[in-house]
């Protein structure tokens, strides 16, 4: 969030750092555009499936935890849940865990984050908490990114506290 990369280049290295923590064997960050979520970024590199990959807010586990706004965590046979939606291009589509959480900014949700294992795995209160956490910092990342640097550099950030309390 304090360095100068484009919002991909973001993306990208959050499910490379999600990835390498949790020791998953995917991860995958999808945003909102229009009422659809698509594709934006994964780990392992899916470069042919970005932006094509899209799902409606309710469609699949993804879109199920956009549109209900709540972490969800299967450990075994996520693919025979009767939310899920499958994509042939997608390896993931045969991963026996899944855990996933809304990316919310502003009070809206904005994206989904997801993390998969190949085989089971019982989804530790840290790794919940890791993976909340991780949506909440991209959800703001994502207000950021839509500011003009000049914009945060001229913001008087004592002023906006102070006048937020009265």
């Amino acid at each position: 969030m304090v360095r100068e990369m484009s919002l991909a280049e973001v993306l990208h290295g959050i499910v490379e750092l999600v990835g390498d923590f949790m020791a998953c064997d995917s991860c995958l960050v999808y945003l909102l555009n229009n009422d659809q979520l698509v594709l934006c970024a994964s780990n392992p590199s899916h470069p042919a499936m970005i932006g094509k990959v899209r799902l409606k807010m309710n469609e699949g586990l993804t879109g199920w935890v956009a549109q209900e706004r709540r972490l969800l965590a299967i450990s075994r046979e996520a693919y025979s849940d009767p939310r899920f939606k499958n994509f042939s291009d997608l390896p993931e589509d045969t991963f026996q865990s899944f855990l996933s959480a809304p990316i919310i900014a502003r009070n809206r949700v904005v994206g989904v984050i997801n993390v998969q294992h190949r085989l089971a795995h019982m989804h530790t209160g840290i790794e919940l908490e890791l993976l909340n956490t991780v949506a909440e910092q991209v959800g703001c990342l994502l207000v950021l990114s839509r500011l003009a640097a000049a914009t945060v550099e001229e913001a008087n950030h004592v002023e906006l506290v102070l006048s937020s309390l009265a």
